[in-house]
C-alpha cells in the first residue's frame, strides 16, 4: 500500500484534532491526476479551514491547503504527462477535496494549471492563491478604467499575502501605491516592495456618519471589509473603484446609494474560488510575465513543514503573519 504524509484535522472523541500522519493514496479522494507536492501556503482559509470554529472543512478528517505546486507523478488525463509541473487552486482543494499540506495529492485535471514559462513550484506558492487574488484585483481595476498616473492607489491590509502582492503588482505597472497598515514596524518592508507611502489603519477604518468625503484615491484594493470598505467607497475619487476580497475586518458593511449615485464609484468583488479554469490559466500567464512583481525572486519567505504547521496557522487567524509563508510538506 502506497502511503504518503498528511497533516489532517477534523473532530475526535476528545476534541478537535490536528495531526501528522501516513494516509493511503487510496484516500486521497477523486481525481485523475497524482502530483508530487512541493510547496503549498498558508492562507487565511487554511486558518478557518484547521479551526473548528472555523467551519471551513467540509470532509473528515481533511488535508488542509488551499494552493499546491508540484510534479505529476500519475495521470489518466492526456493533457497532463507525469513530469509535468503543474499548480492548483481554490475549486474544493483544501475545504471538500484534500488539499496541499501533504507529500501527495490527487487533483482533478480539470483545476490543474500548467506551470507557466518563468515561474517554478517555489515562486508559484510564493503567489499562490493571495497572489493570484491581487492580480485579479489589479486587472479588475484596470479593467474599470484604472491607469498608471490618475493618482494614488490604496492598498488595505498591506502586509497580507493578498496585500503584500498587489503592492509589487501595482508598482511594476507604474501605480503609485498607498499602503495602510496597523504595523508600523512593517512600512520600510511595504516601501521595499513598491509603496510610495504608508499610512497608519486606523485612519482608513475609523467609522463616520458623513455619507461621502474628500476624493482621494484613484482605485483600490481592500483586503479587509468591514468599517475599512466603507472608508474606502466614502473617499474614491469620481469614477474610481475599490476591488473587494477580504473579510477579516468584518462582514458588515455600512455604507449608503451616496458613493454610487453621486461619484459613480464601483465596488468590485474578487473571488478566486471557482474562477473558470480558462481564465485562471489565463492570469497565471499574467502573473508569469506583466504583473510578476519585480521582487519574487528575491523576497524571503518562511518555509515550515508538517510538524510547525499548526502555530502558523493559528498565527495568521489572529493577523500576525508577514506576507506568504510557504509549506514544504516532504520536510
Amino acid at each position: 500500500m502506497i502511503t504518503t504524509r498528511a497533516f489532517t484535522v477534523g473532530p475526535t472523541e476528545s476534541g478537535w484534532a490536528r495531526t501528522v500522519t501516513e494516509l493511503a493514496v487510496a484516500e486521497l479522494g477523486p481525481g485523475d491526476v497524482l502530483v508530487r507536492v512541493e510547496y503549498s501556503g498558508i492562507n487565511f482559509k487554511d486558518g478557518l479551514a484547521s479551526s473548528a470554529e472555523g467551519r471551513v472543512a467540509r470532509i473528515d478528517p481533511l488535508i488542509p491547503g488551499i494552493d499546491l505546486a508540484g510534479v505529476i507523478v500519475e495521470s489518466d488525463a492526456p493533457a497532463f504527462a507525469p513530469g509535468m509541473r503543474v499548480l492548483a487552486h481554490g475549486y474544493d482543494l483544501g475545504v471538500a477535496h484534500h488539499g496541499g499540506y501533504a507529500g501527495l495529492a490527487r487533483v482533478p485535471a480539470e483545476w490543474l494549471v500548467p506551470m507557466p514559462a518563468g515561474l517554478d513550484s517555489r515562486t508559484a506558492m510564493m503567489v499562490g492563491t493571495a497572489g493570484y487574488t491581487a492580480a485579479l484585483s489589479v486587472d479588475a481595476l484596470e479593467r474599470a478604467g484604472l491607469v498608471a498616473g490618475s493618482g494614488p492607489v490604496l492598498v488595505t491590509g498591506a502586509t497580507g499575502g493578498v496585500g503584500s502582492m498587489a503592492i509589487g503588482m501595482l508598482a511594476a505597472h507604474g501605480y503609485e501605491v498607498v499602503a495602510s497598515t496597523g504595523k508600523a514596524d512593517q512600512a520600510d518592508w511595504l516601501r521595499s516592495l513598491g509603496a510610495s507611502e504608508v499610512i497608519d489603519r486606523a485612519e482608513v477604518s475609523a467609522e463616520s456618519t458623513r455619507p461621502l468625503e474628500r476624493e482621494r484615491w484613484a482605485g483600490a484594493v481592500d483586503c479587509v471589509g468591514g468599517s475599512t470598505l466603507a472608508y474606502v467607497l466614502r473617499t474614491l475619487r469620481y469614477g474610481a473603484s475599490v476591488a473587494a476580497s477580504g473579510l477579516t475586518g468584518g462582514t458588515a458593511l455600512a455604507t449608503n446609494v451616496h458613493p454610487f449615485i453621486l461619484r459613480g464609484v464601483n465596488l468590485l468583488g474578487i473571488d478566486s474560488v471557482q474562477t473558470p479554469i480558462d481564465r485562471r490559466r489565463a492570469m497565471w500567464d499574467r502573473i508569469a510575465t506583466d504583473l510578476r512583481p519585480a521582487w519574487l525572486d528575491t523576497e524571503h519567505a518562511t518555509t515550515v513543514g508538517l510538524h510547525a504547521l499548526g502555530a502558523e496557522l493559528d498565527r495568521i487567524l489572529v493577523g500576525g503573519m508577514r506576507g506568504r509563508v510557504l509549506v514544504d510538506p516532504n520536510s
